[in-house]
């Protein structure tokens, strides 16, 4: 695993930076939509105990790890749990939020048709309540090279970003910012191999599909041959 992520940084030219925004964003890069974009949420407990999660923060960045999309989401029950140890959220974040609703809207909207990248992304999708294209979700979580890399099915972002960017994330309070821009990156490094392997897999879907299907039925014909009459 280790050994894997070194060869990885090498081909790709990444280097241990002490500026972790350098290392995660492209400078001078595009700054609009692109094709893929990376999403991370940040929650807030709720009701007893703050054992309830609801949405305070959402966050997406495009190809190229530029800020494309940031805000906060005023919250729609009691906070009982600002979670700021991680969330890095306070009140002061959130009392004068966005709606909701006008969110889950413009997110969508940025989604609609694009490639989206996450981390655990289930669980962004499952507070925003939408629904995205399997075929079109890339999940730093779930891909496997990752995943033999860190020696974990369910290998952690910040583990990820060490063995396979050498870089340093979610040290303290987490910011839904570079954690997109971390995943996003994570992506960007392998993009070629795990988009090849996806279309790949689409073609033998396809294959195996073709082969299933029953061969066409041909009406019994009587047929003349050379007959005099």
């Amino acid at each position: 695993g280790t050994e894997a992520a070194e060869i990885m940084r090498k081909k790709m030219g990444i280097h241990q930076s002490k500026d972790v925004e350098s290392a995660l964003v492209k400078e001078r890069a595009f700054e609009g939509l692109t094709k893929a974009v990376a999403i991370d949420c940040e929650m807030v407990g709720v009701g007893y105990d703050g054992e309830d999660s609801i949405l305070a923060r959402v966050s997406l960045v495009n190809l190229f790890g530029k800020c494309i999309y940031d805000k906060y989401v005023k919250p729609t029950e009691k906070v009982t749990d600002y979670r700021t140890h991680v969330s890095g959220i306070r009140p002061e974040d959130i009392r004068d939020g966005e709606d909701i609703n006008t969110v889950r809207k413009e997110v969508a909207e940025i989604l609609q048709g694009r490639i989206v990248v996450g981390h655990a992304i289930h669980n962004d999708l499952k507070i925003l309540l939408l629904d995205h294209p399997k075929k079109k979700i890339r999940d730093t979580q779930k891909y496997e090279p990752f995943r033999k890399i860190a020696k974990s099915k369910r290998p952690a972002l910040r583990v990820l970003c060490r063995e396979v960017l050498n870089v340093k994330v979610q040290q303290g309070e987490h910011s839904s910012v570079q954690d997109a821009q971390a995943t996003m990156r994570l992506y960007t490094t392998v993009k070629k191999q795990w988009e090849a392997q996806i279309k790949a897999g689409i073609k033998d879907k396809d294959s195996e599909k073709k082969r299933k299907r029953k061969p066409a039925q041909v009406k019994n014909k009587t047929v003349w041959t050379g007959l005099s009459p």
